[in-house]
């Protein structure tokens, strides 16, 4: 499996610790980030959200 691979069995495992308000959180803040039309603007995105 490469490291860019996605693990779904760990996405999920994560996924249901989640309470919903962290979830839907985490959901808004990945829309804002990939908005952006190129890769660097998703960079960009993802080190100014922290």
């Amino acid at each position: 499996m490469n490291n860019n691979d996605l693990d779904m069995t760990k996405l999920l495992q994560m996924l249901s610790t989640m309470d919903k308000k962290d979830l839907e959180a985490g959901i808004s803040k990945a829309n804002e980030i990939l908005k952006s039309n190129t890769g660097k603007g998703i960079i960009d995105n993802m080190n100014k959200k922290g």
